[in-house]
């Protein structure tokens, strides 16, 4: 009775955490129970689609005769296809899962016999299905159609996309080509992925070595004196996205009459090209790139922009330049023009780029440059390793440089072994803007221009960590340096070397940073100056079409535009 009266005591003091206890451990009976239910569910799928009739009894074969192509990937023309006959059946493809996951085309494909198509060989892949290779047990067999042709294109320059269905040339392995050929959405995609791997894995696709210069020596830094011959710039500016108004700031900050403005803006943004056509209509030394690429984080697209911006303005007699400095919209400058006019004077014959460092062997692994890279359907692509050619220093740093104009015609009309070499070697690397001029100097006859300087300060804390923020459109992990902020500005303060630019700026983030470099360059807006303390960007502009907006959007605009309007038909309120 005593212990039976204490544990009711017990109970009665201690009777909601035991409740709680357990209502947990019913909760989490509960979770078992629905994961269990989930993968029993999806076995069982798996198992009924096993079991789905198949309507084609025989496999088929596919007929290679209708997929005649030319050897050879270079040029801008990479393979020319015939297309297939329309008598014939659609190609179907079988996909087994063995030991060892490959792609072997038909004899006749490889100069041999025509013969039927093995299914444990295919390693063709349908971009629909949510399999895995990791997730299919060996020996099972997936058959689907093939994508149909029509569908979007890639980066300009690509090997052009197949009038019949996708044959690859070559055996494919590697978990990295097999894993981007799984995942690529389109069959143009899919396509270009193949060709490369299979000039890559025949040793035809990357030089195997290339010549090598000197060392560069530094430079002491050259005070600023007054300078009778002044040099000229032409500012390349890559913009993207809506800010339209910063982007009105910047090039209001390093506006002059002597100087050259060039802008490329991003295909994808329609809405910032209209703004900017308009802003090149009111000055004659600001110009329009008149074509539009896709530049995503660490594509070779950024590169092949930089290079064709290059063969324009060489090709523009009119403008008579001394140096080739690249900016974005988030950039802005901490010197004033005189400045960096002096300082650029008095360094004429320089290319300013920044280094890594010296630890060079660190600096490859980490870019990824021992690894091939392919852009297609806005996306980079890893599809395996690959050596550096062989007599080549790699160097590599920042992509934000200051160039002469002895240089850039150096790197856009040499023929040189090595200058072509290296396009070659980055148009299928990751970030290739970050080390291809680097490489190229270094390795030169011009090496002892080189200054371990981009002019430039970045706010990079690696104190707060680094994500990988691009992997949406990249198979690696990178990540963008942080936004100044009133805090950070001291930095620019304590260089001893000579910076002439800050980045990165977001208004949406914080506007005061970028109003106190403003002031301190050019002092105070005039009184009664409209929103400077304000940001305001365009989210949306009719010419954009309804179809640019998500529905998530399009419900909130639509609903803020009937509140505005019942808002004005009561009319007890002045409208501000």
């Amino acid at each position: 009775m005593v212990a039976s009266s204490r544990l009711q005591k017990h109970f009665r003091r201690y009777k909601l955490p035991i409740a709680a206890g357990l209502t947990i451990l019913l909760i989490q009976g509960l979770v078992v129970w629905s994961l269990r239910s989930l993968e029993e569910g999806e076995s069982e799928r798996k198992h009924r689609r096993s079991k789905l009739p198949d309507h084609n009894e025989q496999e088929q074969k596919l007929d290679p005769a209708g997929f005649e192509r030319q050897n050879s990937l270079s040029g801008a023309n990479l393979g020319q296809w015939r297309q297939q006959r329309h008598d014939q059946p659609p190609v179907t493809a079988i996909i087994r899962h063995g030991p060892r996951r490959r792609y072997k085309p038909p004899l006749k494909d490889r100069g041999g016999a025509q013969e039927e198509l093995p299914a444990e060989k295919a390693a063709i892949y349908d971009p629909s299905s949510s399999r895995n290779f990791s997730e299919a047990r060996a020996g099972d067999a997936i058959k689907f159609h093939l994508v149909a042709p029509g569908e979007p294109g890639s980066v300009e320059g690509a090997p052009q996309v197949p009038n019949s269905d996708f044959v690859p040339k070559c055996e494919i392995w590697g978990k990295d080509a097999l894993s981007a050929l799984h995942r690529a959405g389109s069959r143009q995609c899919r396509q270009e992925i193949a060709n490369i791997v299979c000039q890559h894995q025949a040793g035809k696709l990357m030089p195997q070595t290339l010549p090598h210069a000197v060392q560069h020596q530094d430079l002491a830094e050259i005070d600023i004196s007054k300078i009778e011959n002044p040099v000229r710039v032409v500012f390349v500016l890559v913009v993207h996205g809506r800010s339209v108004r910063q982007l009105r700031r910047l090039l209001k900050a390093i506006y002059h009459r002597d100087h050259f403005y060039y802008i490329h803006v991003d295909k994808r943004s329609n809405y910032m090209y209209r703004e900017v056509l308009k802003m090149a209509e009111l000055y004659p030394n600001v110009r329009v790139t008149p074509w539009r690429m896709v530049t995503i984080w660490g594509g070779a697209s950024l590169l092949k922009a930089y290079l064709r911006s290059m063969l324009d303005l060489l090709s523009m007699l009119d403008w008579n330049w001394d140096f080739f400095i690249n900016l974005s919209a988030t950039d802005f400058p901490t010197r004033t023009n005189d400045e960096l006019v002096a300082f650029l004077s008095q360094n004429r014959d320089k290319n300013f780029l920044k280094s890594h460092g010296r630890e060079n062997a660190r600096f490859i692994k980490k870019q990824g440059l021992d690894r091939l890279f392919h852009e297609c359907d806005n996306h980079m692509w890893r599809l395996g390793e690959r050596s550096i050619p062989e007599g080549l220093e790699v160097s590599g740093g920042s992509d934000w440089f200051a160039l002469t104009h002895t240089f850039v015609e150096y790197v856009v009309h040499s023929q040189d072994e090595l200058v072509s070499g290296l396009k070659q070697f980055y148009t299928y690397a990751l970030l290739p803007a970050e080390s291809f001029f680097h490489t190229v100097l270094g390795n030169s006859h011009m090496c002892e221009t080189l200054v371990d300087n981009n002019l430039r300060v970045t706010n990079w804390n690696r104190k707060l960590g680094c994500k990988c923020q691009y992997k949406h459109i990249v198979d690696w992990c990178g990540c963008s340096p942080n936004d100044f902020k009133p805090s950070d500005l001291i930095r620019i303060q304590q260089l001893t070397r000579p910076t002439f630019f800050a980045r990165k700026f977001e208004s949406t983030v914080n506007q005061e940073a970028i109003e106190v470099l403003d002031t301190h360059l050019y002092g105070q807006y005039p009184p009664g100056t409209v929103a400077v303390k304000a940001y305001w960007e365009s989210l949306f502009e009719q010419a954009d079409g309804i179809s640019s907006l998500n529905d998530v959007a399009l419900t909130a605009y639509s609903s803020f535009f009937r509140l505005g309007l019942r808002k004005q038909e009561s009319g007890s309120e002045s409208c501000r």
